[in-house]
């Protein structure tokens, strides 16, 4: 395997993982929760330091990270344990590292915005001999219309050149505050599979714009994850549209040989399908344990420690299957 492909997916992992914990410790810390420890890795650990009553620990394997509080999986008596705060204090620990993997999932989806740039409808390069620099257009140039009606982004303009075939297509540009008209027949690019007329786009950089994509990017995928979801009740689904962690990391190694940009994205799109995933109503997820809190509203009363344990470890188990089922799909195919 690629040094790369490791390095990269043990970027991706780490992020999206210490990202989702330290969610998890921030509002522990907050509500005023005794951590004990919060952990960067998992397995043996090759350094740590204690401040106050946590234990800061960088461990072995680069896998993950956990934090462990007070009275989260035990019975305890310190009334600063996870299991004596109220209910929506325990709520919003658990509920806290899937929202920190979505501010994340924004953070990325706007770094990769600012630095790729918005695409306008300017004219950033005309190239030499196509039929755009034939037909005298010029960069600087902004299309404005196209057989007479307004175009308001990039992907109108490249979408309209490509429907036209080789057919002529009529352009209204914008030069020096004046509008011009240009006829031109598109050529069809071998490479790229389609018409084009030989023109790219001038790109601006907003922080606004950044913002908003970010946003939008983010509740894009997951309205695509709610999709996804019904489509798997609906039997719709096979195992080839789902990746265990073999799947991603493979993929994760293909975005790296593309750059860093598109390994920020992939980071961005596993940190909001595992927000996504731990918020699901599953025994041993955060989710999971959510509606353990609500029956406990509900009923005026915890169910006991043990029970809960046991649905679980049950449900821990049930995902461990799954997980090696994935895995080995990975594996042979």
């Amino acid at each position: 395997m690629p040094i790369t492909t490791i390095l990269a997916a043990i970027f991706v992992f780490l992020l999206v993982v210490v990202f989702h914990e330290f969610g998890h410790f921030t509002v522990a810390k907050l509500v005023g929760i005794k951590v004990h420890e919060f952990s960067v890795g998992m397995g043996p650990k090759i350094f740590g330091k204690r401040k106050g009553e946590t234990q800061y620990s960088i461990r072995a394997l680069p896998i993950g990270g956990y934090v462990k509080m007070e009275g989260e999986d035990e019975e305890s008596k310190d009334a600063r344990s996870f299991s004596n705060k109220s209910i929506p204090a325990r709520m919003a620990v658990l509920a806290a590292g899937a929202i920190m993997n979505f501010v994340l999932a924004i953070l990325l989806f706007c770094i990769i915005a600012y630095s790729v740039g918005d695409m306008t409808t300017t004219i950033g390069k005309v190239i030499p001999g196509q039929p755009a620099y034939e037909a005298g257009i010029e960069a600087g140039d902004k299309i404005v219309a196209i057989y007479g009606a307004e175009v308001n982004s990039w992907q109108e303009v490249t979408d309209a050149i490509n429907k036209s075939e080789n057919k002529q297509i009529d352009l209204t540009l914008e030069r020096n505050g004046n509008r011009i008209k240009k006829t031109i027949i598109p050529a069809y690019n071998e490479e790229a599979k389609r018409y084009m007329i030989g023109i790219e786009t001038k790109q601006e950089r907003s922080i606004v714009k950044s913002v908003k994509r970010g946003f939008t990017d983010t509740f894009n995928i997951l309205g695509q994850m709610f999709d996804f979801l019904g489509k798997l009740f609906a039997g719709q689904v096979g195992s080839k549209d789902v990746a265990g962690p073999v799947g991603i990391i493979k993929m994760v190694g293909q975005a790296a040989s593309y750059g860093f940009i598109p390994v920020l994205f992939f980071a961005g799109l596993i940190s909001v399908n595992l927000g996504f995933f731990n918020l699901l109503p599953i025994p041993a997820l955060d989710g999971g344990r959510i509606i353990f809190l609500i029956i406990e509203a509900l009923r005026g009363k915890p169910i006991s420690a043990e029970k809960e344990g046991i649905v679980h470890f049950i449900g821990f188990v049930f995902l461990m299957l799954i997980m090696v089922a994935v895995t080995y799909k990975d594996i042979i195919y």
